[in-house]
């Protein structure tokens, strides 16, 4: 029997990651990849059962090949902290690793649950990321900050998992605002490196862009509330992180002043 690993990236994420430690319980071996969490995310981890692994938090490439390399056994499966495999989908991933045949990695598809409803539109259905199940050594990831691309090392495509795992992206509307925040203030260091320049109207046009991409081309429309609240979290996402970019490149001092004495 082949065994595998689990891995679990964190960062305080101590209401999410014992769902999604029950989910994988059935792995041989689950480890919880965190970046020095100040809440109880280790300590959650610890308890049930989960070898907790502490990785300085350098951008998610990175982050995800120290993952791996912290992984013991020959297969890997990635989970983040917000998803949670189902029985569905830990059937086929032992199905697939026992008769993998030449096929070394899988996309595997996601049903995302916000504001009480699952998403069927706004590009989150069946919303493949990254090959999450992949035999170690097959999957290296570049070193960006974030949207961090990948290399399956094979000549053989991956494949495409047909059952689904859940997750659930946002806790509550505070949550959207916190990640558009942090993944456009990572998205404008990564586009710096890279050299690139924003303006005002490129940050306008490019937020505008994504916010239609998603309500109108790919029907978030049809999602209701959710569809339009994830549809906004993305102009909101985009369009700062090209207006943090222009501030990057434009390296604004506030005005100094003298020491101002009493005449």
């Amino acid at each position: 029997m082949n065994k595998i690993s689990v891995y679990i990236i964190a960062y305080n994420e101590a209401w999410k990651i014992g769902d999604a430690i029950n989910s994988v319980l059935w792995a041989d071996e689950i480890v919880v990849v965190d970046s020095y969490s100040t809440d109880a995310t280790a300590s959650i981890a610890e308890s049930m059962g989960a070898r907790v692994v502490q990785v300085a938090f350098n951008g998610f490439g990175d982050l995800r090949n120290k993952a791996i390399a912290a992984c013991k056994h020959s297969w890997i499966f990635s989970l983040d902290s917000d998803e949670r495999c189902t029985p569905e989908a830990r059937d086929e991933i032992l199905e697939k690793i026992e008769d993998p045949g030449k096929t070394v990695a899988w996309y595997v598809p996601r049903r995302n649950f916000f504001m009480g409803r699952w998403i069927r539109h706004s590009g989150f259905y069946p919303d493949y990321r990254q090959p999450q199940l992949f035999r170690k050594g097959s999957l290296l990831f570049d070193l960006d900050m974030v949207h961090e691309g990948y290399r399956v090392t094979s000549p053989e495509p991956a494949g495409y998992m047909k059952k689904a795992i859940w997750q659930i992206p946002f806790r509550n509307l505070e949550e959207v605002l916190h990640k558009a925040n942090k993944y456009s203030s990572l998205g404008a260091e990564k586009l710096a490196e890279k050299g690139k320049s924003a303006s005002m109207w490129k940050a306008l046009s490019h937020g505008l862009w994504s916010f239609c991409k998603l309500y109108f081309l790919k029907l978030g429309i049809l999602d209701g509330w959710p569809g339009f609240v994830i549809a906004v979290g993305n102009f909101e996402g985009t369009f700062f992180r090209y207006a943090k970019l222009h501030e990057l490149n434009a390296v604004w001092a506030a005005p100094s002043i003298s020491p101002l004495k009493r005449e």
